[in-house]
């Protein structure tokens, strides 16, 4: 249930800034549209991920460590791809890990896109995937971030 409360939340957010924000009457980029993949509403078709705790448990600490970084190098080879719009860890220590927005258009595609990854072929982790539709904007954060970051999350 926190799980469709959390997407309901998220859905809800992005809704409420595209509000707020047409309440300015900002000018209408159909070029910017158009490049983002947005429809009439500025929004468009993702999957969302929710990295959840595997059936597989790893005491090793050396090889957990081993494990995330190529977890995280795996994050970071979608996201140089563009194939992420977002992605990061809940930070609560419970079962639901993490997110990934998938900047896909089919659960299926993001199925083989999470099947690269190191911890799920372990069995580390696990992924609940859903359709999700937000903001076509969302795909510009990974171009904003990149400058405001001082480390990449594979420095260590």
């Amino acid at each position: 249930m926190k799980v469709k409360a959390f997407v309901f939340s998220l859905a809800v957010l992005c809704c409420s800034a595209m509000i707020a924000h047409a309440q300015t009457k900002p000018v209408f980029d159909a070029a910017l549209a158009k490049k983002l993949g947005a429809d009439d509403y500025g929004m468009r078709h993702y999957v969302m991920a929710f990295l959840k705790t595997g059936p597989t448990k790893i005491t090793d600490k050396a090889e957990l460590a081993k494990l995330q970084n190529a977890h995280l190098q795996n994050i970071q080879r979608l996201a140089d791809e563009g194939k992420l719009a977002v992605a990061g860890p809940f930070t609560d220590g419970k079962e639901i890990e993490g997110i990934l927005i998938f900047n896909v258009k089919t659960v299926e595609e993001a199925k083989a896109l999470t099947e690269t990854d190191p911890g799920i072929k372990a069995g580390v982790f696990a992924m609940e995937l859903h359709p999700f539709y937000c903001s076509a904007a969302l795909v510009e954060v990974a171009a904003t971030h990149e400058k405001i970051q001082k480390k990449g999350i594979t420095d260590r």
